[in-house]
């Protein structure tokens, strides 16, 4: 079956086949959370991007197999709701950014910095610090050694613009530059970008709007 990334809450999982990693995408929650389990193909390990809601749900998509990491992208309280009883099911490994961090009601385990690398069996994720959305919002940036990168941005980017940044034009300019500098610059077009909400995109399909973005100021 084709991926599409696009998700309903109470729907089933769409499933992206990689060469070296399953990424299963699922909606979650009334504020329609994207949450993605990532598995190694060669060790069957397991991750949890994002326990944002419905633990039920999280816990029926990670399976018997349990769960090594569960990564929360950023602090805001709609992308943690389900941590603490998918933590307590499977005692995995909490993981998330240095900055926010301390507004994660559940402990972290790692704190993450720009650089740093989380790995999931044999793949590793590459993770960038974006600052504008929060303080310590993390992206982790996979990069298929048999096909293109895939970037898992949390809400920091979206089709058709960066993340909220609450009308604050300091923050906005931040995370326009971070996201410039980081993904934009950094990444090619192939990149597949995997939001906190919503429908999937690439950088490809964003690239030319960024001046767009800058001139509006959202």
């Amino acid at each position: 079956m084709t991926y599409t990334g696009r998700v309903a809450v109470g729907g089933p999982p769409d499933v992206h086949e990689l060469a070296g990693l399953l990424i299963s995408k699922v909606a979650v929650g009334p504020m329609e959370n994207n949450a993605y389990l990532l598995r190694c193909r060669a060790t069957g390990e397991q991750l949890l991007i994002d326990a944002a809601a419905d633990p039920d749900t999280l816990l029926r998509l990670i399976g018997p197999d349990g769960l090594a990491t569960v990564v929360t992208t950023h602090r805001h309280g709609d992308h943690w709701q389900a941590l603490a009883d998918v933590v307590a099911a499977t005692g995995a490994t909490t993981v998330a950014g240095r900055h926010d961090a301390p507004g994660i009601p559940v402990p972290t385990d790692r704190l993450l910095d720009d650089g740093d690398t989380v790995t999931v069996g044999r793949c590793d994720l590459v993770v960038r610090h974006l600052v504008g959305h929060t303080e310590g919002s993390v992206v982790l940036v996979y990069d298929d050694p048999r096909g293109h990168p895939h970037a898992f941005v949390g809400d920091c980017l979206f089709p058709g613009g960066v993340g909220n940044t609450r009308g604050d034009a300091e923050a906005f300019r931040s995370l326009l530059h971070d996201v410039e500098t980081k993904l934009f610059a950094a990444l090619p077009d192939e990149t597949w970008i995997y939001p906190g909400h919503g429908a999937d995109t690439s950088l490809g399909a964003e690239r030319p709007h960024l001046p767009e973005w800058r001139e509006r100021g959202w």
